[in-house]
């Protein structure tokens, strides 16, 4: 592969121990290797594919180019006279319209082409009901693994928790964990009939399990918790971090995650490198002797961890995480821009490439189909929702509200691109008023905190997409403050904690809002704006609009 393509992270043994030790198995019954020889082992990963079966319209990414790059890397690791295993960190659900209107068929479909070996089930897996997930897995030619996801009615796990492979006389026990936040966050209707339960725990006892009766010589996890550095998790649940310092030292030697959407690269132990780029060097995180990986999302990255087995003891020797059809944006001498791709293109695989584009015109066909009907114009018209309060504004706060259980909403009017008018519309439709693919987010703040929000947000001037729409709160501004704040028709508590939702853009600071993805109470849902609306949409179809017509609860003077 060209040098280009990969930056590769060559990764001393001197310099591994010094910031994060080693880690090693050991075994007790005899071998299936031979000892003093060394033996490679290569672990390719990818997390969070959220509906990215297609590449997007800038030509990144997609399972096609993907492909090519897998097929590259295991001839590679071939030549070099080792074998590899694929893996994700789940959340294959969720995130494209063509997608989601599928129930992810071409994904998994195209993951059984990509040759994936395993996945760790990720809460939007539970998007669905139950009966879509067992769907998929009867499209998956792979294990879709958890061990901490438990039948109520029978106390047995209600899916496979592990599985053995053998490469090279090797034994590799690859464990799957889901993060304890799914029973919050999804509809609490498709997993009424779960449990689930501490993963920390149920991997120490699966792991003291699979010593006893399989005797693997390497354990991994493919995990759907998040990375969260130092541990520092806040309102989410307890992630990779908190895992890996929870068992006991030696006990797992890699863990491949996901959930928390994001290259997990570091400048040193419990520290990230805040200024990684594509194509970058990335040093994976180490914690108790167990490496952690993340390979951000969408197919964005393949991840490429190269160990060496030798005498029971597996240790990395390299790793790469390698973009796939990325760009960045270039300025010409013109003054205009253009982009271009950060490390040379990678060619789409013909087969792939043509076993998904029947999926991907179908997905564009359902974007035509009747969503629900309206009564009346649902008001998103530029020169009306960037001056007042208006029944469409509110009606996609509310519906942010709902998904995420919250007390009150705030959405961006600039988020609110066109009008619905009466009769039938499709999702396509719905795609015009919502286009950006933003996220809902969901914040526990107290009612301080609420209040100093408030003061920054409910204070942005008209005529911007700045001003905000409201749903599930009253206030007063006057004089560049809020007054009077009363939520579910109660008066704002200072002490009391109170869920919001904001789209992740504004979350991150657009439009002027603050920044509150550092705050502890911070969520993404992964929850996309379109979706939750259409959703919304068809529940409570026919819509009237003046159920949502604003009745004075956000009053200017």
């Amino acid at each position: 592969m060209k040098h280009s393509r990969v930056f590769r992270t060559a990764v001393s043994a001197a310099v591994l121990a010094g910031l994060f030790g080693c880690t090693t198995t050991s075994t007790t019954q005899a071998p299936g290797w031979e000892e003093d020889t060394v033996y490679k082992l290569t672990i390719l990963h990818t997390n969070d594919h959220h509906g990215r079966f297609w590449e997007n319209r800038h030509g990144e990414y997609g399972m096609a180019a993907r492909k090519t790059l897998l097929d590259e890397l295991r001839m590679e690791v071939a030549a070099e006279g080792g074998t590899a295993l694929l893996l994700s960190g789940g959340d294959i659900n969720t995130g494209v319209p063509e997608s989601d209107l599928q129930n992810a068929e071409p994904d998994f479909k195209g993951m059984n082409m990509l040759g994936y070996d395993a996945m760790a089930l990720g809460n939007h897996e539970f998007d669905n009901s139950l009966d879509v997930l067992r769907q998929q897995q009867e499209w998956a030619n792979f294990p879709m693994l958890s061990a901490n996801i438990y039948d109520r009615a029978s106390g047995d796990r209600a899916f496979q928790p592990y599985e053995i492979f053998e490469q090279q006389g090797i034994k590799i026990a690859v464990i799957g964990l889901t993060t304890e936040d799914t029973a919050k966050v999804v509809h609490p209707d498709n997993v009424r009939t779960l449990e689930f339960r501490d993963p920390k725990v149920e991997a120490q006892k699966l792991i003291d399990k699979l010593k006893a009766t399989e005797n693997p010589d390497v354990i991994i996890a493919t995990t759907h918790m998040g990375h969260y550095v130092d541990g520092n998790h806040g309102v989410n649940a307890p992630g990779d971090v908190a895992l890996a310092r929870h068992l006991n030292e030696g006990d797992l030697d890699i863990i491949v995650g996901g959930h928390s959407q994001e290259p997990v690269c570091m400048e040193g132990p419990s520290m990230y490198n805040l200024n990684f780029k594509p194509g970058e060097e990335c040093q994976p995180d180490n914690q108790n002797g167990t490496w952690i990986v993340q390979a951000h999302e969408w197919g964005k990255y393949v991840g490429k961890a190269d160990f060496e087995f030798v005498n029971g003891e597996l240790n990395m020797v390299s790793y790469d995480l390698i973009p796939v059809n990325l760009k960045k944006k270039v300025t010409l001498e013109d003054g205009s821009s253009k982009r271009v791709f950060i490390q040379d293109e990678i060619q789409a695989d013909e087969d792939v490439l043509e076993f998904l584009r029947p999926f991907q015109e179908r997905g564009q066909d359902l974007l035509g189909e009747v969503v629900a009907t309206s009564t009346d114009k649902l008001e998103g018209d530029r020169n009306v929702v960037r001056f007042q309060q208006t029944n469409l504004g509110r009606l996609i706060a509310k519906s942010h509200m709902e998904r995420a259980n919250a007390d009150f909403a705030v959405m961006n009017s600039g988020g609110v691109r066109d009008s619905i008018e009466s009769g039938e519309f499709t999702y396509r439709d719905v795609l015009i008023v919502q286009p950006f693919g933003n996220m809902v987010t969901y914040n526990d703040f107290t009612g301080a905190e609420v209040i100093d929000y408030l003061n920054v947000v409910a204070t942005k001037p008209v005529d911007s997409g700045a001003y905000a729409q409201f749903y599930g709160i009253e206030m007063t501004v006057a004089d560049n403050q809020v007054l009077d704040v009363r939520i579910g028709g109660e008066p704002i508590d200072m002490n009391k904690t109170y869920r919001f939702t904001v789209p992740d853009f504004n979350a991150n600071g657009g439009d002027g809002y603050p920044v509150i993805t550092d705050h502890p109470g911070h969520v993404n849902t992964g929850f996309v704006d379109a979706e939750v609306l259409k959703a919304y949409l068809e529940a409570n179809s026919p819509i009237n609009p003046a159920d949502y017509d604003p009745q004075g609860e956000i009053t200017y003077k």
